[in-house]
């Protein structure tokens, strides 16, 4: 008889491990049991412990743990793969159990855990190959433990909130984190997760609300003995060509895809219109967006069309989107999603209803700010700075589509900070029609500009759409054909059916009308996911008023799957220091807070270097570099096999100038080869990405360094002291947004980080 092979998660884990002579063995293991999972060479046997468990023979050291999870309709066997070990690391005592919340297959590895753990829980481990041991004097009676970490918690809570069975009495043994890590090493997720969140100090109520309430599935009485109906419930992967290439590839590929279970339900819920997605960085918004891409591209019906559109903020981004997406979805899908940034969909919208000779440069904001500035020059205009008044044309008239002065008269400036009189008014509009004269002249257009005019035109071809579909419903649902002929309207329908959005928290207000008028209202029209305590641009934009109603459809996620507890401990500090009123909206209109945020995971504490100069810091940044490289290269400790560091790891800069030296110094002085992080993404393939915190902007890397983090870069001296005094509300803004920078910077990082500076370190570092 045939076998169908699935892989468990934490088996594709531990062969990521594994050197690739091993991984090559495995696979053909794998081709030779599908073919016959009784041949003799397999040695097929079951464990005395669990006897749904199976131990079978990859090569004359290695075997794979598997489970048999019964026969489907073709009459094929289902075989779980749960686990890859060395022989001397198999026990008879390994098991596998149907959670009672989640009902997936859970496998326990007790083999990791401490001596001393174990011994206070009164468990031993039997090899199933034991080999002939030294003899060995007498084991001294254990110490006595010392007071339990799991304080006020009992066996039947733990049960109560999904903590796999057989770590029960062994978590409430472990008495400090390192006994609380080698336990959770081999633990299932769910059980991770709320032993982690326990030992964190989250109370009992808040772990089953935020961890064990968002997996509960119903489960029927006879579900502990069903391994078919758990597998179906079970993140498995097919054992095919495409996951050996994904493990050949490492581990840090299939994270930066990896959805975790609570994250699942936000994926899979049907909306009655848009929704929101909120949470610190590591949370997995991200990842939920792209899921929730796959998702929605299962649902629709044959066709070549793209009626998907995936969208975020900036071109670099949108290539790291691309890329995860292709490495989650198949082609056939993957052509049915349109993937575009903000801007390359407004140039589009203009394209298609541009007029002959009306085209125009579009061009940055500095370049139009010079504009601005000359005009003042030659208008000898000394009582109206340049950077105030642009951004009140760029934020209050461009962001409300204002095109009158009564209009303006009329406008709410919230968020503006120094407030305008009507006489004033009289005179900001007077020269920014002057302003907006000579752009038009020089034939320049700002992406604002463009952006604004993008959305009047979506909207009005929205509204032709809604006009036809209230005529058709008036007159019965009939055709409109000769309505429609020569008219075009015919053919006339919203651009897609569903639009995700990333990093939401930087679209101004025009590019949220140009969405909302993209995609017609109804079932899961726009999701939308972002973090205004990441907001790196100002642009703070209240979706309810530009049609983007998300009120009973926002869900935050507080757990951190990418960084650590020590970086985000870090992190917070800069976001949110003790005494400071720093206030983050929520996109609708209220406030948004990282309260709850916390990590799973742990990592060693990020490094701090002061330093006595800039080449000073830029040599102790080489030989860090240097060792991050080595470290990765053979495989955490040298022990397993050497790996391709490239896009693992990166360095954050604070300037712009600092990027050319920072990758000449490492080039030329260090031997490490660097590409440059640009707008369309890395620059060359050099084993470390090098680009301002900007670029950094929802990307993820396993080590950073963040160089240059010095008092009056972060935040610039210039800036502050230019509103201090005259716009506190500005300058509290500015600082706001230097510190977001900087957060956004430092949670890139998900296993090590490290900032450093010469002089005086920013005053938002936590030194």
């Amino acid at each position: 008889m045939t076998a169908r092979l699935s892989l468990y998660q934490k088996a594709e884990q531990e062969l990521y491990k594994l050197d690739r002579s091993v991984k090559g063995k495995f696979y053909d293991f794998c081709h030779r049991f599908r073919e016959d999972p009784d041949h003799p060479s397999l040695d097929l046997k079951p464990l005395k412990g669990d006897g749904r468990v199976f131990r079978a023979k990859i090569d004359p050291s290695y075997r794979a743990l598997l489970a048999k999870a019964g026969i489907d309709d073709t009459g094929q066997e289902n075989w779980l793969v749960i686990a890859v070990r060395h022989r001397k690391h198999v026990y008879e005592e390994l098991s596998v159990a149907i959670n009672r919340i989640t009902g997936e297959i859970e496998f326990v590895d007790l083999s990791v855990v401490g001596d001393s753990v174990l011994q206070r829980a009164g468990i031993t481990l039997t090899p199933t190959e034991p080999e002939p041991q030294p003899a060995q004097e007498a084991t001294p009676e254990p110490a006595p433990a010392a007071e339990p970490l799991l304080t006020g918690v009992t066996a039947d809570d733990l049960r109560d909130l999904g903590v796999a069975d057989q770590l029960i009495d062994l978590a409430l043994a472990v008495t400090d984190s390192d006994e609380l890590d080698q336990l959770v090493a081999g633990a299932p997720l769910l059980s991770k997760d709320i032993l982690y969140g326990l030992a964190a100090g989250m109370p009992l109520d808040e772990v089953r609300k935020e961890i064990t309430a968002p997996v509960r599935v119903d489960l029927g009485q006879d579900y502990e003995q069903d391994l078919g109906a758990a597998l179906a419930r079970t993140t498995v992967t097919t054992i095919d060509a495409d996951i050996q290439a994904a493990l050949e590839e490492g581990d840090f590929r299939a994270w930066k895809i990896f959805l975790h279970p609570t994250q699942a339900k936000l994926v899979h819920r049907t909306y009655n219109g848009p929704a929101r997605v909120s949470g610190g960085p590591g949370t997995g918004k991200t990842i939920v967006a792209l899921h929730r891409v796959k998702h929605l591209a299962q649902q629709l019906p044959p066709g070549h069309n793209k009626p998907i559109l995936l969208t975020t903020f900036t071109k670099n981004l949108t290539t790291d989107l691309r890329a995860r997406l292709a490495s989650l979805i198949e082609p056939e899908l993957l052509a049915r999603v349109e993937i575009a940034h903000i801007d390359q969909l407004a140039a589009r919208v203009l394209s298609e209803n541009a007029v002959k000779g009306t085209a125009r440069q579009r061009v940055y904001d500095n370049a139009a700010l010079n504009v601005l500035r000359q005009l003042l020059l030659e208008l000898d205009e000394r009582r109206w700075d340049a950077e105030f008044l642009y951004e009140e044309w760029d934020q209050v008239i461009l962001g409300q589509s204002i095109g009158s002065r009564k209009a303006y008269f009329d406008a709410r400036r919230a968020g503006r900070g120094r407030s305008v009189t009507r006489p004033e008014r009289a005179q900001i509009w007077k020269i920014l029609e002057q302003f907006t004269a000579r752009l038009d002249t020089d034939g320049l257009e700002t992406w604002g500009q463009a952006a604004e005019r993008a959305a009047r035109l979506e909207m009005e071809r929205d509204a032709k759409i809604r006009a036809r579909q209230e005529h058709k419903e008036a007159v019965g649902g009939k055709d409109l054909i000769h309505r429609d002929d020569g008219s075009g309207m015919r053919f006339l329908h919203h651009r897609y059916r569903h639009i995700v959005v990333d990093e939401a928290q930087d679209l101004r207000a025009a590019h949220w009308k140009m969405l909302r008028a993209m995609v017609a209202p109804g079932p899961s029209d726009l999701f939308i996911a972002g973090d205004t305590h990441q907001r790196i641009y100002d642009q703070q934009v209240t979706l309810g008023t530009v049609g983007v109603n998300i009120r009973g459809r926002s869900s935050r996620l507080t757990l951190s799957y990418r960084t650590t507890k020590e970086i985000l401990s870090r992190a917070m500090q800069v976001v949110n220091l003790t005494g400071k009123n720093l206030a983050y909206d929520d996109l609708d209109d209220s406030t948004d807070t990282l309260d709850g945020y916390r990590s799973v995971l742990r990592g060693p504490v990020p490094d701090l270097v002061p330093c006595t100069s800039w080449d000073d810091e830029l040599d102790r940044l080489a030989a860090a570099l240097a060792a991050w490289r080595e470290e990765i290269a053979t495989g955490n400790g040298g022990t397993g096999p050497r790996r391709d560091p490239r896009g693992s790891i990166a360095v954050c800069v604070a300037e712009r100038d600092m990027v050319s030296q920072v990758m000449f110094h490492l080039a030329t002085k260090a031997g490490i080869t660097v590409a440059e992080l640009t707008k369309d993404g890395p620059k060359g393939d050099g084993e470390v990405h090098v680009g301002t915190m900007h670029r950094f902007k929802g990307l993820e890397y396993q080590k950073l360094a963040i160089v240059g983090a010095r008092d009056g870069v972060i935040p610039r001296t210039d800036v502050i002291e230019r509103y201090r005094a005259t716009d506190p509300q500005r300058c509290a803004r500015e600082e706001l947004r230097a510190r977001s920078l900087l957060f956004v910077a430092a949670t890139r990082a998900r296993d090590a980080l490290r900032i450093s500076w010469h002089d005086k370190p920013s005053p938002y570092l936590p030194v």
